[in-house]
């Protein structure tokens, strides 16, 4: 069974960046599409921003020219370059591998001054 593990969360203020990271036990991109999610307080899990398989990207209108996601296969690993941080963008985040069904078990990202 492949495991997902989230990293790179925490407290940064309004404008700031954080890189989250998401390393899988065992290769999969080239063959399952990766997402990150966020989920706010009170409110339910949304795609931020997914690639697929062949490397395609994208991304909800929230985030767009703001975040970038990336993979680098030799690591196993999904990044979420956060830049421009708002408030909004407080919640968990979390990994996702959408033919496999499989998700991390999320990081915190809190925006606030």
């Amino acid at each position: 069974q492949v495991q997902l593990v989230e990293s790179g969360g925490g407290l940064v203020q309004p404008g700031g960046s954080l890189r989250l990271s998401c390393a899988a036990s065992r290769s999969i991109f080239s063959i399952d599409a990766m997402g990150w999610y966020r989920q706010a307080p009170g409110k339910q899990r949304e795609l931020v921003a997914q690639i697929t398989s062949d490397g395609s990207t994208n991304y909800a209108d929230s985030v767009k020219g703001r975040f970038t996601i990336s993979r680098d296969s030799a690591k196993n690993t999904v990044y979420l370059q956060m830049n421009s941080l708002k408030p909004d963008g407080t919640g968990v985040y979390y990994c996702n591998a959408k033919e496999r069904g499989l998700w991390g078990q999320g990081t915190q990202v809190t925006v606030s001054s």
